[in-house]
């Protein structure tokens, strides 16, 4: 990490950083400390782990702006990447902040974890509003909106320091790749996240290097690092479940498999349709098999809880019957249909309730925590998809011993061979943390991710389920055992006692301690921390809340004292808005500061007074 100059007000000045297994000190490298004049400013504590150091270093070094950064789900990328933009930030006074993420929910995460970094994002930030307020480090933008917006996203960015979220999303919609070139070009620092390596099978990303079709990453950090190191990701094991599936084909044909038979491709999709549907008992025996496991879990874990992806929203829906008539359990259903998707998730992360289901929703990116096991029902079986949904149940929680998460998945060839893949680099981690402390160099090459082509557009007015039961996989008929115990493992009882027991809580070693303080705004002005106080007009109502919300209550206080306005001077809304702009020097109420909205407060109170 380079040092900053010491003329600027926030400085990070940094020592070596290197990752020292061997000889540490008791807080696992030297100290990192940020200085400043300005007192007033809250510091951010944090602790860097080991791969989140060495990758600043490497995108301190790095000549171009661009730089790819591919570490595994729950390792940390979002603190890596604020962490990032602070720095650049405070080396380069006046510069904007963009993030681009992949989802909405993920725009107001991205805001939140922002504030714990002295950063000030808008996540609701469109084309209409033009020009940011002043008290604004920048702005989350989705993939989508971006794809309509570049022409009013081109000034914003324009010398910003950009982080694109899951950057193979720009992808996913032929016109999106050359909408993010449109709107970014003119950056001056462009920092691109993902969770797992990616291909280019169609069109290439901007601003990714490629090698053979496949994305090259200036740092990567994969599974089997993470598990290695402790304290980062949870050991993942996948119960694979077998099943006998019979049904009637697009063609009319009667067919009937198990998972163990070699079909084409067409008739695999049928069989794992077969096996998802509601109509037959394979689902639901899985079902209550994951739940079983959980309320296992939740006698040491009492906050731990299960995410089922389902085939899309009338299918989530049908299985929250199910868990809520097979179990007495009301799961969360999020869906894309659902105005109130993204609430119900961030309820669910902050509650003890034992499940939710989703489509696609929290299949990538949405940071619960607490979920330990998960239930594959979904016809979605790319890799990418499958490490992204695994993703979502590694994340390990401190304090919190024996920490195994479990997919539970159906027993296609597809999903048995990624599963192989991750299951090789956990048990290898476990071998190489019980034979030594002393692990060297822990890394290993990751797999090649070749994805298998997706579901055919079939014609499926003739495919009806006649029926569906699990089976108990080959070798795991162990009295007492759940169905489909992970036969990879090679490990006898994965539902008994945890073997384990060499992955410790956080430890980290050759970490770097941080105290960041806010960087400038694009103003040159310092942010408000979110403790400050606002003057009298709102009373002590905005204590405690982030820039963001008191500016969203001021709006909202703003916007009533105009309907009072409205009805005692006959003027009409749009009259009263304009006229209270002009009294408080603003254009746009979305490019107000806060101060500005206080303002405009102050000054409408006296007009009403004087009516």
């Amino acid at each position: 990490m380079r040092p900053c100059e010491p003329s600027h007000p926030p400085q990070l000045i940094s020592g070596q950083h290197h990752r020292d297994r061997q000889s540490t000190d008791s807080e696992g490298s030297e100290r990192v400390v940020a200085v400043s004049s300005n007192s007033a400013l809250r510091p951010t504590r944090i602790r860097l782990r080991p791969w989140q150091s060495e990758a600043l270093d490497s995108l301190a070094l790095k000549e171009s702006i661009d730089f790819l950064a591919v570490a595994t789900p729950g390792a940390g990328k979002t603190s890596f990447a604020l962490t990032a933009a602070v720095q650049n930030l405070a080396e380069h006074p006046g510069r904007r902040l963009i993030v681009v993420a992949p989802t909405q929910h993920l725009k107001h995460q991205w805001a939140e974890a922002a504030v714990r970094f002295g950063l000030h994002l808008e996540p609701e930030w469109s084309a209409r509003d033009g020009s940011l307020p002043a008290d604004m480090h920048g702005i989350v933008t989705t993939y989508q909106q971006v794809s309509t917006s570049a022409a009013m996203l081109a000034p914003l960015a324009a010398g910003a320091f950009v982080v694109f979220d899951e950057i193979h999303h720009a992808a996913d919609d032929r016109s999106w790749g050359s909408s993010v070139q449109q709107a970014f070009a003119q950056a001056a620092q462009r920092l691109s996240l993902s969770g797992t390596p990616f291909r280019s099978d169609t069109s290439a990303i901007p601003f990714v290097d490629y090698h053979l079709d496949e994305a090259r990453a200036d740092y990567e950090y994969g599974y089997g690092e993470a598990l290695a190191d402790g304290g980062v990701v949870r050991p993942v094991y996948f119960p694979r479940i077998n099943g006998f599936m019979e049904w009637v084909s697009p063609a009319g044909d009667v067919v009937a498999a198990t998972f163990d038979d070699e079909l084409p491709r067409e008739l695999a999709n049928q069989r794992l349709r077969t096996a998802l549907s509601l109509e037959g008992e394979w689902l639901p025996t899985v079902l209550d098999q994951a739940h079983e496991r959980l309320k296992e879990l939740r006698r040491g874990h009492p906050e731990a809880a299960g995410l089922i992806i389902a085939t899309d929203q009338a299918h989530a829906q049908q299985i929250a019957q199910l868990m809520l008539r097979r179990h007495g359990v009301t799961a969360v259903v999020a869906t894309s249909d659902d105005p109130d998707a993204s609430d119900k998730i961030a309820g669910f992360a902050l509650s003890d309730q034992p499940w939710i289901v989703a489509v696609r929703m929290v299949s990538e990116g949405v940071d619960i925590p607490r979920l330990r096991i998960a239930v594959f029902a979904t016809m979605t079986t790319t890799e990418l998809f499958f490490r992204q949904a695994v993703g979502r149940i590694v994340r390990w929680t401190k304090g919190v011993p024996r920490q195994k998460a479990y997919f539970f998945l159906p027993d296609d060839v597809r999903l048995r061979h990624f599963a192989a893949n991750l299951a090789e680099q956990r048990r290898h981690s476990l071998r190489k943390r019980a034979d030594s402390e002393d692990s060297g160099d822990m890394g290993q090459a990751e797999p090649e991710f070749d994805e298998p082509p997706g579901l055919e557009d079939e014609q499926m007015s003739l495919f009806s389920v006649i029926g569906s039961v699990a089976l108990e996989s080959a070798g795991e008929s162990a009295p007492g055992q759940a169905l489909g115990v992970d036969s990879m493992t090679g490990e006898e009882g994965v539902f008994g006692d945890d073997p384990d027991g060499v992955l410790g809580d956080s430890r980290h070693d050759g970490g770097v301690d941080l105290v960041l303080l806010p960087p400038p705004l694009p103003s040159g002005a310092m942010p408000r921390s979110a403790g400050d106080a606002v003057a009298g007009s709102a009373g002590g109502a905005l204590d405690g809340m982030t820039l963001r919300q008191r500016k969203i209550a001021m709006r909202d206080y703003n916007a009533d004292l105009a309907r009072d306005l409205v009805r005692s001077t006959g003027w009409s809304h749009p009259q009263v808005n304009a006229e209270l702009n002009r009294l408080s020097g603003i254009r746009k109420i979305s490019e107000a500061t806060l101060d500005q909205l206080e303002r405009r407060l102050i000054a409408g109170r006296k007009w009403l007074k004087s009516t």
